[in-house]
C-alpha cells in the first residue's frame, strides 16, 4: 500500500517540513520523499516510525491511504523520473520504477566537468558495476585510483569507500548497477 499522499497531507497539516520528519523518524529525507511521491512503499517499521513522529496510530495512516492505493505504472512517465543530486556537480537518475521490488539498482550517474561525487559506501556484500558511456572518469576505491574512458567498465565491492572524479572538459555519463538495492 502506498501511503504517500496521506503522509504528505498529515505532515503538512502538522506544519512539518520533510527534513523535520526525517529528524523525528531517523529516516533519510530522500526515502521519505520517495514514499510521499509514491515511488516506494516503505516498510512496516518505517510506517511505525512515521506514525509515532506524527503522534497518530499506524491504523490511521493506513485507513486514510486505503482509498488512495494506486498501482504505479511499470514505466515511469517523463516527469516522474527520479533524479538524486548529492551535490551541484553530480546526479544520479534511477533507471527503473519500483526499485525496491528489484534485485539490482541501475542508475545513470552524470558528473560535470571538474566535478566529483560524494564518498559512497554501500552495506557489506554490495557489489557495483560501472560502464562509462561518455567522457573520462577517475574512480577512487579506498586509496586505489582507476582511470576509465568511454566503453570501459569496472566491477567492485561497493562496501569499500569510493567516489568519482571528472577532470575532463565534458560531462561524464556512467551506467552504474548496484546489488542489492540500497539508497
Amino acid at each position: 500500500m502506498y501511503i504517500g499522499k496521506t503522509l504528505k497531507k498529515m505532515r503538512k497539516k502538522q506544519g512539518l517540513k520533510l527534513s523535520d520528519l526525517a529528524e523525528l523518524t531517523g529516516i533519510q529525507p530522500a526515502t521519505l520523499s520517495r514514499i510521499e511521491n509514491q515511488k516506494m512503499r516503505g516498510t512496516v517499521e518505517s510506517h511505525m516510525k512515521i506514525a509515532r513522529a506524527l503522534s497518530i496510530d499506524i491504523t490511521q495512516l493506513y485507513q486514510a491511504a486505503i482509498n488512495e492505493d494506486k498501482e504505479i505504472p511499470d514505466r515511469p512517465q517523463e516527469d516522474a523520473v527520479d533524479i538524486f543530486s548529492p551535490n551541484e556537480k553530480s546526479s544520479y537518475e534511477i533507471l527503473t520504477p519500483k526499485v525496491f521490488t528489484k534485485k539490482m539498482l541501475p542508475t545513470l550517474l552524470q558528473v560535470e566537468a571538474n566535478g566529483k561525487t560524494n564518498i559512497e559506501q554501500s552495506p557489506a556484500g554490495s557489489e557495483k558495476f560501472i560502464y562509462v558511456l561518455e567522457g573520462d572518469i577517475d574512480i577512487i576505491i579506498e586509496k586505489e585510483k582507476y582511470s576509465l574512458r568511454a566503453n570501459h567498465s569496472l566491477y567492485f565491492e561497493a562496501s569499500l569507500k569510493h567516489y568519482f572524479i571528472n577532470q575532463g572538459a565534458q560531462t561524464a555519463k556512467i551506467l552504474c548497477v548496484v546489488t542489492p538495492v540500497t539508497l
